[in-house]
């Protein structure tokens, strides 16, 4: 089964040190923010990788290579400028696929156990009702508002309240027909497709309480490097 890695973005949280680096390849702990990514892929058995780029990409594809370093096949998705989340998946379903894949973040930290998510994958492709698969994380203190609610396995678009609310991780499995509607190279959100999956009853999901980082600030960046070395020392 495969997995894609989103690192597209532009990083502006992140400047000045995206001005001259694209954000997954920032180091935390003496290795890249999409390193620490792929190995937790690589160890969950996800060895064949789609990676997107658009903001200095090219970086990206030189440090990772074709994935032999890592013990990983990876193919690229040049986007050139950056197409949101569902554009950039849309454009890359030629290289992921006709069967349900995973997808996560290239700029983030977490001790997420992707290997939990195989066996929605081999439920997901003898289920055509089941579109895609979520994990919710708690509301960091920047995004307290939340995303979605979890009920019964069932993921639904929040009320008009922030109780119960929960954060997508963007760690997500999907079904490509999901994004069967965008045409490769537009720009498209990704919360449409899923509210529109979610009042429909397509989309499962599971709630993870560990460690799980935006590490959208430089502030973050160095708070996770100093832990990091910690934690090696």
């Amino acid at each position: 089964m495969k997995a894609m890695i989103l690192a597209a973005g532009l990083g502006e949280r992140m400047r000045p040190l995206t001005d001259h680096t694209p954000k997954p390849l920032l180091q935390a702990g003496g290795k890249p923010l999409i390193g620490w990514q792929i190995e937790r892929l690589r160890a969950a058995g996800f060895v064949d990788l789609v990676i997107n780029h658009a903001h200095l990409g090219q970086q990206i594809e030189a440090a990772l290579g074709d994935g032999t370093g890592y013990g990983v096949q990876i193919a690229w998705s040049d986007e050139g400028a950056p197409l949101e989340t569902a554009g950039g998946i849309a454009k890359a379903l030629h290289l992921l696929g006709d069967q349900p894949f995973m997808v996560t973040n290239g700029d983030v930290y977490t001790e997420f156990d992707y290997a939990r998510l195989q066996s929605v994958l081999a439920d997901m492709a003898c289920n055509p009702d089941h579109m895609a698969h979520l994990v919710l994380v708690d509301n960091p203190p920047h995004h307290p508002q939340g995303d979605f609610v979890l009920e019964a396995g069932k993921v639904k678009p929040p009320p008009t309240h922030a109780v119960g609310r929960h954060t997508f991780s963007g760690i997500g499995c999907y079904r490509p027909e999901l994004f069967a509607g965008i045409t490769p190279g537009d720009k498209a959100k990704l919360a449409p497709l899923l509210i529109a999956a979610m009042n429909a009853g397509k989309v499962t999901g599971e709630y993870f309480p560990g460690r799980w980082e935006d590490v959208g600030t430089p502030a973050r960046l160095q708070a996770l490097d100093e832990e990091l070395y910690a934690h090696a020392a």
